[in-house]
Parts: C-alpha cells; sequence; structure tokens
C-alpha cells in the first residue's frame, strides 16, 4: 500500500491512497483525514486503506485524480518524534575522522541515535533554505520507518511488526556547524535543520523480496546537479530498523507516528558512491591530502530515489534546491 499527503496549505495536509505506479489518486476522508489520525488507530484503519488501495489499483474507484508529485507533502508534515539513528557504521568512521573524533568503544553494540527537529519537515519538491555557504549544506540519504504504537522495553525482533510505514529521507546538515555544536556536549540543534521525505510512505507488501532481516536491501539513487552522485545499497546497514526501534524503547514508549531514520545509507565499495557530501571530501582527504567537492551552495539541486526490482519508482521522487536566504 502506498500512502500521501496532500499540500492543502494546513499543517497536517489530507491524507490520500495512492496507486502502485504513482499515476493516481483518491482521497479517504470517511477512513482517516490525516496520515498522523490514521496511524493513532492503524489497528482498524490500516485493512480499510488496504482495501481502498486494491480498489484503486483495479480501477474500480470512480473518485480519482491524477498525481503531480509537486501537490504533496512530506507523508508526515510534522511529527510526535523523529529519531535519526546512525546504522551504517562505515559513515560512522568517515565522518568521525573528518572531525578528528575517537570512535565510540560502543560502536558495534550500541546504535548511535539523537532526537531531531520534527515540528515542520519539508516537503519532497521545496527549497533547502541555506543561511550562509560556510554553514556547509549537505545532503544526507537515508530509509526510514514510520512506527505504530510502540511499548517500552520490547525487544528487537518484535519491534519489526511495530513498523507501519517505510520512507525514504534527505536529512540535510550543516556540516560547518557541526563540530563546534557536539563540543558543548549536548547534541545537534542548529546544525540539523528541517528534512524532507519522498512523497509516499509505504507498507512491507510494497518492498516484496526487498524487506530481509530488518534492512531495505535496495539502492538509494541520488542526482548532485543532474549527475550521478550514488547508489548505496541500503542492505549494508550494521543495525537493523528491530534495533534502531528497540534501542529507541529501551526506556520509554514510542507514540504511533514516530520515524526512525537509518542515518545516511553508506556502503565500503565507493563504486556505488555516496549519499552525502561529507563522505566523498573525506574519501578525497584520505587519498590526496584535502578536500576538494565544496558542500551545496546556491541553485544546486538534489534528487532521490528508490526503485524496486522491477525498476519501479517506490517512494516517489524528492528533488530540492538550495536557496539562499
Amino acid at each position: 500500500m502506498k500512502l500521501g499527503t496532500l499540500n492543502d496549505g494546513s499543517r497536517d495536509g489530507i491524507l490520500v491512497v495512492v496507486s502502485r505506479d504513482n499515476s493516481k489518486y483518491t482521497k479517504v476522508p470517511e477512513i482517516a483525514l490525516t496520515l498522523q489520525s490514521a496511524l493513532d488507530r492503524w489497528s482498524e484503519t490500516e485493512i480499510l486503506l488496504k482495501k481502498v488501495y486494491a480498489d484503486l489499483n483495479d480501477n474500480k474507484i470512480k473518485n480519482t485524480e491524477v498525481l503531480d508529485q509537486k501537490k504533496f507533502h512530506s507523508p508526515l508534515p510534522r511529527a510526535y518524534q523523529w529519531l535519526d539513528g546512525s546504522a551504517f557504521i562505515h559513515h560512522i568512521k568517515l565522518v568521525r575522522m573528518a572531525r578528528n573524533a575517537e570512535m565510540p568503544d560502543t560502536l558495534e553494540t550500541v546504535p548511535l541515535m539523537y532526537q531531531g527537529g520534527s515540528d515542520s519537515f519539508l516537503t519532497p519538491t521545496e527549497d533547502i533554505p541555506q543561511v550562509d555557504f560556510a554553514h556547509g549544506t549537505d545532503l544526507e540519504g537515508e530509509v526510514g520507518v514510520i512506527l505504530k504504537d510502540v511499548p517500552l522495553g520490547i525487544s528487537a525482533e518484535a519491534a519489526l511488526d511495530k513498523i507501519a510505514l517505510f520512507v525514504i529521507i534527505n536529512d540535510v546538515s550543516l556540516r560547518g556547524l557541526i563540530p563546534e555544536e557536539l563540543k558543548g556536549g549536548f547534541g545537534f540543534l542548529q546544525s540539523k535543520p528541517s528534512s524532507s521525505f519522498g512523497p509516499f510512505a509505504v507498507t512491507k507488501e510494497e518492498l516484496g523480496e526487498a524487506w530481509k532481516n530488518g534492512r531495505i536491501c535496495l539502492p538509494l539513487n541520488i542526482e548532485l546537479n543532474g549527475k550521478f552522485f550514488g547508489k548505496a545499497n541500503a542492505r549494508e546497514m550494521f543495525f537493523h530498523f528491530g534495533q534502531l526501534i528497540a534501542h529507541a524503547a529501551k526506556t520509554r514508549e514510542l507514540a504511533a507516528g514516530t520515524i526512525i531514520g537509518s542515518g545516511t545509507v553508506s556502503n565500503e565499495d565507493n563504486a556505488n558512491g555516496y549519499s552525502c557530501i561529507q563522505e566523498i571530501r573525506m574519501t578525497e582527504k584520505i587519498k590526496t591530502g584535502e578536500f576538494k567537492t565544496p558542500f551545496m551552495k546556491n541553485g544546486d539541486t538534489v534528487k532521490l530515489e528508490m526503485k524496486n526490482l522491477k525498476g519501479e519508482n517506490i517512494f516517489g521522487t524528492i528533488f530540492q534546491k538550495v536557496k539562499t536566504l
């Protein structure tokens, strides 16, 4: 099943069911007005929404509209909670080296995770605001999950059953602000502005055989300024989504609608390219002794997509331009 949120100018938008081929959609006010409302009652709404999805794909629904991705918001335009992990160890090693930081002793035993701002997300086609080029605007391609209600102390295995939907993410980072901010010992804030999500959130059935061992085993395709930048495969997550969820729920419940990100998708093999600029800069530094690739500047564009084994666009397209304020 595919769900999306029309951007009608309101804070939470309008929930719609999207056809498998991304060509049309239908509103479902009789089931739920917003995605958060549907998630709050997921045990009952999921069944109803899946019936609409099946009818939509079988051309049994008359009240449909042609789909224009520019009219869509991120699936949750705002969320009660946004937790971003760092489940790709190769990425952790590179970015820590970039800021001369030591590797944590628990690198392979405890997931890294921070709580990000979730009061407002960018739309999939909204400009990325750049306050100052010196802030080092970077893209970060990720995969993520939207959760049902999760009880405190859940096991990693049981946590996989608490995933309602899957998403792709552009988690914007301001690399120039991160080192000094982390020196304060209180985590990210100014260095992590609003993120954006692919327009469609999907259930695991849409992933098919690519959903294995708590991981989405597909490449995340990224273009920077219209050119190939990366196709890193998300199957190389060291910690799977069940482990990330269990980590977040160790001392508290997680409310329905909580989003958990994988962290930047990263592969050991550089032939697959990159999912953030910082990684390619660090690779350049290791090989040549200096950084060559600049961070994003005014007018730069980034495109993110993930396609299934048939070449079909699963989550829709994130396409954003950097705009200096």
